[in-house]
C-alpha cells in the first residue's frame, strides 16, 4: 500500500452519527481517524494493543492540523525564540521537512524552557515547562493519533483535560453526591504530581495499549528532553512538564488504573487531573478509602500531600475543589468561590486599575469587564455576598483613580461616595457581579 493511500483518511461521521454510535468516535480528528479505524476501537482491537501509528504521527495531514490546534492557543516560544507566527509564515517547508525527520528517524526534541509562574493567591510558584513551537506541533499530533486509544477506557470520573468535559461537570458531580449524602470527604492532594511520574511506569502504562516501537520511542525523547532554565541544564528523571502539549493525556494516562480501582470498589471519587476528592457516606467508608489511595500512590511513586490531604465531615468541617469553597451554613451545605479565587481576581485587577493610571474611565471599564465577565461565567454559582465585595471593593478603586485626577490624595471617602455613587458607574458601563448574579436567579425562578 502507498503511503499516500495509508494517510489519507475518510471523513468522519458528523457528531449525531458519531454519538449514536460511542462517545469516544466525538475525540477523534479526522485527520487520523478513518471510519474503519474508529469502528476497531469501538469494538476493539485484537490482543488490545494498537500497530501501525507511527505513519499517522509524521503525515502530513495531521501535522498540519496539529499546527493549526497550536496556533489556537498561541503561547511564548521556546528555547529558540520562535514565536508561533513566524513558524506559521512558513507553514508548507517546515510541516514537510518536520515529517520527513519524523520519518526518517532523525527528530530530536529540542530542550524546554523552564519557568516559575506565581501560584494564585499565594506568594508561591510552579514551575512550567514551554516546549518550542515545532515541538508543540509534534506532540500535538501525537496526541491526534493515540488520545482515543486511551479515551475509550478512561473512568467516567475523570473530568480533567478530557474532550467534552470540564471542571463545571466535574463541580456538578460534587454537588450531586454531598445532596445524595456523602458528606464524608477525602480531600486528597499529590504533592508535586507532574513533576514526580515514573516514566520507566508510564511508559508501560503506554505498552498495554500501544505496540509501535517508534511511536512509543518518540513518546519517551519528549520525556527525556533537556529542561532549561537560565544557564542550568539537565534532563529529567521523572515527570512530565506542565505545558507541554503531552503532558495532559500523559498525567490521565498515569491515574487512569487508581480510577478503575476507585470505582471497582465503589467509591465515589471526582478527579480534575491531579485534584481529586472521594466522597463517602460514613467516616469508615472515608477512612478506608483514604487507605487505598495511600498504598496506590506509594505503590506507583507518587506522594500524598502530608498536610494537604486529609478526613472532613461536612457535619461540621469545609474543603475547597476547583476553586470553589464547600461548606456548611445553616444546616445547608453550600459553595462559593474560595478565597484564593478572589485574591486572584483581585491580583488581575490591580494593574488594570491603578491610581496612577493614564488611561480613560471608558478604556479602564472595558478592560476590566473583560476580566470580571469572564470570572463570572465559572464563578456564577457562588453565594450573592461574594459578588456584593467583589463589587464594592471595586468600584472603590475606580473612584480613587478619579479622586486622583481631581488632583486630591488618599483613598475614596466622604462626598467622593456622592459625587460618583454606585449609578454613576452603571451608567459608565461598569459590569457588576452581584446584578448579573441576580439577573440568573430571577431568570431560573420563572
Amino acid at each position: 500500500m502507498s503511503r499516500r493511500t495509508e494517510t489519507t483518511s475518510v471523513p468522519v461521521p458528523t457528531a449525531q452519527q458519531a454519538e449514536a454510535a460511542h462517545p469516544v468516535w466525538r475525540c477523534a480528528k479526522p485527520c487520523v481517524w478513518t471510519v474503519r479505524m474508529l469502528t476497531a476501537l469501538v469494538k476493539g482491537v485484537k490482543g488490545g494493543k494498537w500497530f501501525r501509528l507511527f505513519d499517522k504521527v509524521f503525515a502530513e495531514r495531521n501535522l498540519q492540523a496539529a499546527l493549526n490546534q497550536v496556533i489556537s492557543k498561541g503561547g511564548a516560544p521556546g528555547v529558540d525564540h520562535e514565536t508561533v507566527e513566524a513558524y506559521d509564515r512558513r507553514r508548507t517547508e517546515s510541516i514537510r521537512d518536520l515529517s520527513e525527520r519524523i520519518r526518517t528517524g532523525r527528530f530530536e526534541p529540542q530542550g524546554i524552557r523552564r519557568v516559575e509562574i506565581p501560584k494564585p493567591g499565594t506568594s508561591e510558584t510552579r514551575p512550567l515547562g514551554i516546549p518550542t513551537v515545532r515541538d508543540r506541533v509534534v506532540q500535538a499530533a501525537i496526541v491526534n493519533v493515540i488520545e482515543p486509544i486511551f479515551e475509550r477506557d478512561f473512568a467516567a470520573h475523570s473530568y480533567g483535560f478530557r474532550p467534552n468535559r470540564g471542571t463545571k461537570d466535574a463541580l456538578r458531580r460534587v454537588e450531586q453526591l454531598l445532596q445524595d449524602g456523602y458528606t464524608h470527604v477525602v480531600d486528597a492532594d499529590l504533592k508535586g504530581y507532574f513533576d514526580t511520574i515514573p516514566h520507566d511506569r508510564l511508559m508501560d502504562r503506554l505498552k498495554a495499549k500501544i505496540a509501535d516501537g517508534p511511536t512509543l520511542s518518540l513518546i519517551e525523547k519528549f520525556l527525556k528532553a533537556n529542561i532549561l532554565d537560565g544557564v542550568s541544564q539537565w534532563t529529567a528523571e521523572a515527570g512530565v512538564p506542565q505545558g507541554a502539549v503531552l503532558s495532559p493525556l500523559l498525567s490521565n494516562v498515569y491515574l487512569d488504573p487508581l480510577d478503575h480501582q476507585m470505582a471497582r470498589e465503589s467509591f465515589q471519587m471526582v478527579r480534575y487531573a491531579d485534584d481529586f476528592v472521594i466522597l463517602c457516606r460514613t467516616a469508615a467508608e472515608a477512612r478506608r478509602a483514604l487507605d487505598r489511595v495511600r498504598g496506590w500512590v506509594t505503590e506507583n511513586g507518587l506522594t500524598l500531600h502530608p498536610t494537604k490531604t486529609r478526613l472532613v465531615d461536612m457535619t461540621e468541617g469545609e474543603f475547597d475543589f476547583l476553586g470553589y469553597h464547600f461548606y456548611r451554613h445553616r444546616g445547608r451545605i453550600r459553595h462559593r468561590a474560595r478565597d484564593k479565587s478572589i485574591r486572584k481576581l483581585k491580583a488581575t485587577l490591580r494593574p488594570k486599575t491603578k491610581r496612577t493610571s493614564g488611561q480613560s474611565l471608558p478604556s479602564t471599564i472595558a478592560d476590566v469587564n473583560r476580566t470580571l465577565r469572564g470570572w463570572f461565567v465559572y464563578f456564577q454559582h457562588s453565594r450573592p455576598f461574594v459578588f456584593e465585595r467583589i463589587d464594592r471593593w471595586l468600584r472603590q478603586r475606580l473612584r480613587g483613580i478619579l479622586r486622583k485626577r481631581t488632583k486630591r490624595r488618599g483613598v475614596a471617602k466622604g462626598w467622593d461616595f456622592h459625587r460618583w455613587p454606585n449609578a454613576f458607574f452603571i451608567e459608565h458601563g461598569l459590569f457588576s457581579l452581584a446584578m448579573a448574579h441576580a439577573t440568573i436567579r430571577q431568570s431560573s425562578r420563572r
